[in-house]
């Protein structure tokens, strides 16, 4: 098996959102009315969309136009709204980023520049695609002129000209910009280093801000993965990596100006003080989250360890209560829910929530775990498991498939190819069923493909997500911060691409269904998990057939 070291490769969907559900579409009559409906649909995303937008919910409405984009890929239309409100909810992410404005704080216009350079040279070299670089400068135009309409932009850098004064820059920034000659990573250089002049001149805006719009604007806008991260988010993603951060232990997601609580992990402060999924937080230190956007309501619960916080909580029987919650390191469990399901013959169950450091050494003891209980065949829940590391997704496909290729990748340079092979020793020989749904991306997707494509067990649910590019973490040397840039694109052991396509599944099952809130499928009535009940069918007949 030959690997990477450095710098970390990913395979995780970075979702803008939390997960959504849908129900199985109808059987498609004629080719019209088919395209009547969709079109009638389509027309309604883009009109609900468009009321988030002008409420400026942009966190909700990113969530929403890239739900729609996956339902309907190829229109034009909900993709470009998809684009601008990202761009929108980018540019507020990260002036409510303190580590973000702290760096901003310190930055000379030339450091500025170097930092500028030093991503552009990244893209150069790592980019699994060669970077446009006049594209490159027009995205981040782009990325000035949202900025200039978001009123926490123009506050943080004091921006006194009028609309009209900020109008015309924007009119004549565009027609520089425009007539500039960008053909290589200096000319772009030399094309932010004007737009930062004439932004101070004509309306005297920093122009280190402008060359970080311009920056940001560089590789957010590349493809829905490839991001700056500020320092508070490079740390996140090293915590995501080694399974840990501080806080409540709470997912989140936004519902009707309130944050719903999608999943409590479980030891976590949130559990061990009682919250509890589908209970939704209401105020944050008697702040009411509905007068507040949806990341400064999740920003409030942010903080330093040992700090405690008092949220109100609405439940699903509408009664309100006020409980207080200490912010503590929370490990972050990969696999939970290990137990033989009752009411079968020894099937093992247990769910893989994501791909990080910890998870081979955690999924070798829940194996055994469940060996020592009698285990005969086992269940392996990977709903809505979003990935994590490319490696870890190889080492835990690897204790199942006796040999062949697990996954290749393969990139513009040569040096991003690489085959990932399984070895006979440590096999498990277990019957095995692996469920996945529409949510199941990356690297659950190259576990699950690999399994399918030997033959290794059956793979039962819905399509999954279909992302199927890899990601690389770069720090930079100007400043405490990096980016994550897309390298490469990986491949099932068949040969067959994951981007776009996803992973079918053996048995489908037409009708969408999630273990409940907590992850626990605790009953095996069709009714409640369709998925988990033909699954269990599955790993009966495999047992049958032995």
């Amino acid at each position: 098996m030959r690997r990477r070291i450095s710098p970390v490769r990913l395979a995780v969907a970075a979702f803008l959102s939390t997960i959504f559900l849908f129900a199985g579409s109808a059987p498609a009559q004629t080719a019209a009315p088919m395209a009547s409906i969709e079109n009638a649909e389509i027309g309604d995303m883009l009109r609900r969309g468009r009321e988030l937008e002008l409420e400026r919910r942009w966190g909700e409405a990113v969530a929403y136009y890239e739900d729609a984009v996956r339902r309907y890929p190829d229109d034009a239309g909900l993709r470009r709204r998809f684009d601008f409100t990202r761009l929108h909810y980018d540019v507020s992410r990260r002036y409510m980023d303190g580590s973000y404005r702290n760096l901003l704080s310190q930055l000379s216009f030339q450091r500025a520049l170097d930092l500028y350079n030093e991503v552009t040279l990244k893209l150069q070299a790592h980019y699994v695609e060669m970077p446009k670089w006049k594209e490159l400068v027009e995205r981040g135009t782009n990325c000035l002129e949202v900025a200039l309409s978001e009123s926490a932009f123009l506050e943080t850098h004091a921006v006194a000209a009028d609309a009209a004064k900020v109008e015309s820059f924007r009119r004549e920034l565009r027609q520089v910009i425009g007539a500039t000659l960008v053909q290589s990573r200096a000319d772009a250089a030399g094309a932010v280093t004007t737009a930062g002049q004439l932004a101070w001149q004509r309306i005297g805006l920093s122009p280190s801000a402008v060359v970080l719009e311009y920056t940001c604007g560089a590789t957010n806008s590349l493809d829905p993965y490839t991001a700056y991260l500020t320092p508070d988010q490079l740390t996140e993603v090293y915590s995501q990596i080694e399974g840990n951060f501080v806080g409540l232990g709470v997912e989140l997601k936004a519902q009707d100006g309130a944050l719903l609580i999608v999943r409590v992990i479980p030891g976590s402060p949130a559990a061990k003080s009682g919250l509890a999924a589908g209970e939704r937080i209401t105020a944050v230190d008697d702040q009411p989250t509905a007068q507040h956007s949806t990341d400064q309501a999740a920003n409030l619960l942010q903080g330093e360890a040992g700090t405690a916080v008092t949220l109100t909580l609405l439940g699903v029987d509408n009664r309100s209560r006020r409980v207080a919650v200490r912010r503590q390191r929370v490990e972050v469990p990969s696999i939970d829910n290990v137990k033989i399901l009752e009411g079968t013959d020894q099937v093992g169950y247990l769910r893989l929530t994501c791909f990080q450091k910890t998870t081979p050494q955690d999924l070798d003891n829940a194996l055994w775990t469940l060996h020592r209980a009698g285990m005969k065949s086992l269940i392996m829940d990977l709903r809505g498991n979003p990935g994590g590391l490319l490696i870890t997704a190889v080492e835990v496909a690897d204790r199942f498939i006796r040999g062949g290729v697990i996954v290749s990748t393969h990139g513009r340079n040569l040096q991003e190819d690489f085959t990932y092979s399984a070895h006979e020793a440590g096999t498990w020989r277990v019957p095995l069923v692996v469920l996945i749904d529409q949510d199941s991306a990356s690297a659950a997707e190259i576990f699950a493909g690999a399994i399918r494509d030997h033959r290794a067990g059956i793979v039962v649910g819905t399509r999954s997500y279909g992302k199927g590019s890899v990601q690389g973490i770069f720090p930079l040397n100007c400043a405490t911060a990096g980016v994550r840039l897309t390298t490469a694109k990986f491949y099932s052991p068949n040969g067959h691409p994951y981007a776009g396509v996803g992973v079918e599944p053996n048995v489908v099952v037409q009708r969408v269904a999630r273990p409940l809130d907590d992850g626990t499928p605790n009953r095996l009535d069709a009714d409640d998990d369709p998925i988990l009940t033909a699954g269990i069918r599955a790993v009966q007949q495999l047992l049958a057939q032995r």
